[in-house]
């Protein structure tokens, strides 16, 4: 899963990404409202960690092009401390959460999982398909209740797949959701990821889709 964090103060802005980072998602960095409506308009984030108040283009601003322009991924906005009419015009504009300053990252790791359960229609902190158990709040995978050791990268494209069950997933769809903008991205490495995640998994539930990608099924 991807996660845009666009924020300009130098030093929450790194812990920020690096918080994200450790939870398993790759992250992308804007560091003013110009560049965040570029990024946020132009590549397929999961979700959006957005800062209000923001140089060159306001945070509010950012957000009301992006929903005009038809993008619906989940924006977190992290708002002031007693500024509720930031929040209310930041619900307004289409924001799906909010965040005080200052605030705890375990916090807002879970209102991020949460807001990316929600978009995929998950109710639940655990994604499951037949055997196999996801743990987005852990990143703890398990088959039969047995735990399943995987690189980062197996993980993230195996998060992606649980977060999408039954649906056909391209290997450009999962290049651009599992590598930060500045990765050297190369889509046949997905393919490897794929045979090392079949190898672990029991069999069928990764099946390859003629012309069109992957998809995660639950065995019969």
């Amino acid at each position: 899963m991807r996660i845009l964090v666009v924020e300009d103060e130098p030093t929450l802005c790194e812990q920020l990404a690096a918080g994200v980072r450790e939870a398993g998602y790759a992250v992308d960095v804007a560091r003013n409202g110009l560049d965040a409506h570029f990024m946020g308009d132009a590549e397929p984030f999961d979700a959006v960690v957005l800062d209000l108040g923001l140089p060159q283009m306001d945070g509010l601003t950012v957000l009301k092009k992006w929903r005009a322009a038809g993008r619906v991924m989940p924006v977190l906005i992290l708002t002031a401390r007693d500024n509720w009419h930031e929040k209310v015009a930041g619900i307004d504009a289409g924001a799906d959460d909010y965040l005080t300053k200052p605030f705890h990252m375990e916090e807002l790791l879970a209102r991020l999982r949460a807001l990316i359960r929600r978009a995929g229609g998950h109710a639940s902190a655990e994604l499951v398909c037949g055997p196999l158990t996801l743990d987005t709040r852990s990143n703890r995978v398990t088959v039969a209740g047995r735990a399943l050791a995987l690189t980062s990268h197996e993980y993230r494209v195996l998060a992606y797949l649980m977060h999408h069950p039954g649906e056909a997933v391209s290997r450009s769809d999962l290049v651009e959701h599992i590598y930060a903008q500045d990765f050297d991205r190369d889509s046949n490495t997905v393919e490897v990821f794929i045979g090392r995640l079949r190898k672990k998994l029991p069999p069928g539930l990764i099946e390859t889709v003629r012309g069109m990608g992957y998809r995660l099924v639950s065995p019969q």
